[in-house]
């Protein structure tokens, strides 16, 4: 049962980012939460943070510097108290009006009806040359 529960509140989280409604999905985390997704250079939300004011930050930086075409979770599978979510994403990056399109893996894990860690997996290199601006001939 505990599964189903934690499966129904990162789909909520999905929803909620979907919407717009970070400050909704926000609430869904616990106030330290540990967050780490993989380093691209040049973007500057990646990385870890901790705490759910970083978390905001991230999502706000993530905002500021991408925009998602696509953004579809796809499968998710629950054991215990971790949630891993299996999906695909494009996104233009704004700074260099180049696409990035990775599939996912979010690994969630969730105690007491808070999320409490999220770890994300994607092609970086294919994010990274995104990111880089069109060298010059």
């Amino acid at each position: 049962m505990a599964e189903t529960n934690n499966t129904q509140i990162i789909q909520e989280g999905y929803a909620k980012f979907g919407s717009g409604d970070i400050e909704g999905l926000l609430n869904l985390f616990s106030d330290d939460i540990e967050w780490t997704t993989q380093t691209v250079m040049g973007a500057p939300f990646t990385g870890k943070r901790n705490g759910r004011e970083a978390v905001a930050e991230f999502f706000s930086l993530l905002d500021e510097n991408e925009e998602f075409t696509n953004f579809e979770p796809r499968e998710f599978i629950a054991q215990g108290d971790r949630v891993v979510v299996l999906g695909t994403s494009t996104a233009t990056i704004k700074s260099t009006g180049r696409t990035a399109e990775t599939e996912w893996v979010h690994v969630f894990t969730v105690r007491d009806g808070k999320v409490t860690s999220f770890q994300e997996f994607f092609d970086s290199a294919a994010v990274e040359r995104a990111y880089q601006k069109a060298e010059a001939a």
